[in-house]
């Protein structure tokens, strides 16, 4: 008997950055990311984190999706896919932003870079080059994924502009989304002050030929600045304290959702004030205006403390105990808090958080016990450092 293999997975993609990621893995712990094979830990979660909140970390970005976008029509064509006005990002300038289906419920968010007068780059979580293509019809832009054609950088920490200078890139003069373009090697490095973790840091974008040498530069250059490789889930404690959210934890893509309860709008993730209402007609915008005008929002997205010290990722949120109120996308114990902080999707009518409740399952000497944990709604960003929009950066 004849088997076929076509629906066998094909095995995940490495990195630019592969040979030198795979050697420091002591756990051997490794996650999907966009077709690619990502650390999950290097050695300690916990010292990975202590990396950025202290010194320095460096974070494998290759598998981001990344698109090129020319033409002369590249700024209108973009003003039509997201939410922001791209014709108004300067050259040398990056911003945040989401773009959304015609029924004005969310696909992805990412940064856009505005690298000349008509050429951008938009980097995000998911593929969707079947959707920017259909979305360029009429307009004078080329799309090209251009994921392969770039390795990438996360580099982020108190001493992250320490090691940088050490390394012969001087960034005390660039502020938070600019970027600046060094001679590295026989190529240009491309910096742009951005990041995940909601403090100071950078990402760096080089040729793939000069990926290994570049990284061997910077751990040379931050020996003495506890530069540390870190993994995703050192990432995502920084992001959690940050507030930032993460295509397909905290919010499922339109495209992929199997049910239609379980897509959100901008307004209802808490994104309305990225969009520009003035600027004309974008993918999603009538929805948006009626749902906005209508008050018809069924969802608000909020930031929660937690009581005690449990993790709570995927709990259900209840009412007094009793009505289900909403599901928690994202939680961990923040270290530097001290206390337990989390995301969630809440019905609207309790983005207030009054007497919200939490269902955890918590593992009590070898077995689970329920427990029924009281939640607060709380300000995002949880952890917003004054070092992390200062120019020049401190000396750390």
């Amino acid at each position: 008997m004849n088997i076929a293999l076509t629906h066998f997975e094909k095995p995940l993609q490495t990195t630019h950055f592969h040979a030198r990621t795979s050697a420091l893995c002591k756990t051997h712990r490794w996650g999907p990311w966009a077709g690619y094979a990502t650390v999950l830990s290097f050695e300690d979660t916990a010292m990975e984190y202590t990396a950025i909140r202290n010194q320095a970390s460096l974070y494998d970005l290759c598998p981001m999706v990344k698109y090129a976008i020319k033409g002369k029509d590249a700024a209108h064509y973009l003003n039509h896919l997201t939410v922001r006005n791209a014709a108004k990002l300067a050259v040398g300038s990056v911003h945040y932003t989401v773009w959304c289906d015609d029924d004005g419920k969310l696909i992805d968010d990412g940064t856009l870079f505005r690298l000349s007068e008509n050429e951008y780059r938009l980097c995000c979580q998911e593929r969707h080059l079947p959707w920017l293509l259909d979305s360029a019809l009429g307009f004078d832009a080329a799309i090209e994924d251009v994921t392969e054609k770039i390795a990438a950088l996360s580099l982020q920490g108190p001493t992250s502009a320490a090691v940088l200078a050490k390394a012969g890139f001087d960034v005390s003069k660039l502020k938070p989304f600019r970027m600046m373009i060094f001679p590295f090697r026989k190529g240009k490095l491309l910096i742009t002050r951005t990041g995940f973790t909601g403090d100071l840091g950078y990402e760096l974008w080089i040729a793939p030929e000069l990926a290994l040498p570049l990284w061997d530069h910077l751990f040379d250059a931050g020996a003495l600045h506890g530069l540390r490789a870190i993994g995703s889930e050192a990432l995502n404690m920084a992001r959690l304290e940050a507030g930032f959210i993460i295509t397909n934890l905290d919010f499922t893509p339109s495209q992929q959702a199997v049910r239609e309860d379980r897509v959100r709008s901008p307004i209802e993730m808490g994104l309305d004030w990225l969009i520009d209402w003035d600027k004309g007609h974008f993918n999603g915008r009538r929805a948006l205006l009626a749902e906005r005008d209508g008050g018809s929002s069924k969802w608000a997205f909020i930031g929660l403390e937690i009581e005690g010290n449990v993790e709570a990722p995927g709990a259900i949120l209840y009412f007094n105990k009793s009505h289900e109120a909403g599901v928690i996308t994202g939680s961990c114990w923040s270290p530097t808090l001290k206390k337990s902080i989390g995301l969630a999707q809440v019905a609207r009518k309790h983005r207030d958080g009054y007497n919200l409740w939490t269902e955890i399952y918590a593992l009590r000497e070898l077995h689970y016990v329920k427990l029924m944990v009281p939640v607060r709604a709380a300000e995002r960003p949880f952890f917003n450092p004054a070092r992390r929009r200062a120019t020049p950066p401190g000396r750390f």
